[in-house]
This record gives C-alpha cells, structure tokens and sequence, in this order.
C-alpha cells in the first residue's frame, strides 16, 4: 500500500496556551521518525506557536480545525486560508460533523472552503459521516456518498488527490461507541468506490481515508488492521500524550507488519 498513513489529532476547544504548547512537545519527543503522519489540529491561539515546535520534526505537521470561504475582507471572528499558510500550517480540517451540526455550516460553503484551501497550498482533511438514525435506516453509504459529492462538486482529479478524507460516524463521536472495525471498514470500502466512480480506480486507491469516531489505544490497532482505514482523526484521545502517541505506534506496527 502506497497510501501516506496519518495520525491526526483534533483537540477541538480545549487547552490554554501554555498547556497547548507543553503537549505539542509532548507528541514531538514521543513521535517515531518513521512512516506515519502526524498532525496536531489545534485552537488558532495556538498555531504560531505550535508551528516553531513541529518544525523541528519531519513527521509532525500543524493543521488548524478550521478556514474561511473568503479570501479577506470585513468577515469579524474568521480566519482566512493566507493567515492559516502564514503561521506555518499545512493542513485545515474542513466539514467536521460540529462544524455542520453546531454551527450550520452546508456543502456549498464546505466546496467554498475547498477551495481556498487548495488554493493556498492547505491539505484539506475533508470530514463526512452519517448520524445514528441514518446508520439505523441503513442508508448511511447513500448519505455520505452524498456529501462527497455536493461538498466537492467540480474539484478535479487533480485537486482531489491533495485531499485528505476523514470518515466520522457522528454517532460515535464522543459517546464512547465506536464504530467496529468491520463498520469502519464498509464505508471506508464504500467511500473508495464512490471516489473511483467519480474520478478512477488509481485516484481511489490513493486516496488517504481516515476513520473518525472515538479512536483511542485500546482500539486503534483493529481499527488500522483494515485494508481501507489509512489512520484516525483523534478527538479526545488527542488532548494527552499519554493516549495519543499509543495510537501512532498502533499504527507505525500497522505498517511495519504490512511490509
């Protein structure tokens, strides 16, 4: 497998600066310089900071959690993609299920994001997944197949091969349900497919696909044995290294044993 494989964590609104920057050492000295791509999504308070210690290793990278649609301009509260590229990040999550949820944000302003992150050189990590009553209904691969195509309308192949998707069952984000590593690796099988429809088989099988749901030590190894689950995005099992680096070693013995 050729697929670059990532450990992205997502601390979401939690640490203060100094705690920020003494778990983003943390990770750093407790990172192997070895296959896996580590990310730390932090707060915007934090990027600058964190950026000038990421630096110092060829694995860990800086992503923000969010961006703006627009390039600049009298937007009071956002960020723009310029400011992101500025600090030193290089990825930008986009679509997590809070965004869409908690704050409304649509596909149209998803594929808007997409945009202007490509454009400025970002990676996007590019979130989708179903709630519980459409994983119940059973139409949970029509449902994020969906998302993926109105959320990325019009990107071309070209592009798309810059972006990173991350699968979340939104029933299985802070819950402490996770979905099974047989559940993640259906729709991770479902989300290549629906790529390979839209653009080609080479592009699918390139793709990095990560599951998004409760990751945490006790189950990242299962979860990364599936052929289709290229790593996580961490939520909470982010926000201390004590959790969060188990789970990168999971997955640099993934990939050791895959060898």
């Amino acid at each position: 497998m050729n697929r670059k494989c990532i450990v992205a964590g997502n601390w979401k609104m939690n640490k203060d600066f100094s705690e920020g920057l003494s778990l983003a050492l943390s990770i750093v000295d407790g990172t192997p310089n070895g296959k896996t791509e580590v990310v730390i999504g932090t707060p915007f308070i934090h990027l600058q900071a964190v950026a000038d210690i990421v630096v110092n290793h060829p694995k860990v990278h800086l992503a923000a959690q969010n961006c703006s649609t627009a390039t600049s301009g009298a937007y009071t509260g956002e960020i723009s993609v310029d400011m992101l590229t500025s600090v030193g990040a290089s990825y930008v999550i986009i679509g997590h299920s809070e965004r869409r949820q908690l704050f409304g944000e649509t596909s149209a302003q998803l594929l808007e994001k997409v945009k202007q992150a490509l454009q400025a050189g970002l990676t996007p990590i590019f979130c989708c997944g179903e709630p519980l009553d459409i994983r119940e209904a059973g139409t949970h691969v029509d449902y994020v197949a969906q998302q993926l195509k109105e959320g990325l309308a019009g990107i071309t192949a070209e592009e798309f091969a810059k972006i990173v998707i991350a699968y979340e069952p939104i029933w299985a984000i802070g819950t402490g349900v996770t979905a099974s590593p047989a559940q993640a690796q259906q729709m991770h099988q479902a989300i290549r497919s629906q790529i390979a429809h839209t653009y080609d088989g080479g592009l699918a099988e390139a793709t990095t696909i990560l599951y998004g749901g409760s990751v945490k030590p006790a189950n990242a190894a299962d979860l990364f044995s599936q052929v289709d689950v290229d790593g996580g995005l961490v939520g909470g099992a982010s926000l201390k290294p004590e959790t969060f680096l188990p789970i990168i070693e999971a997955m640099e013995a993934e990939l050791a044993a895959a060898q």
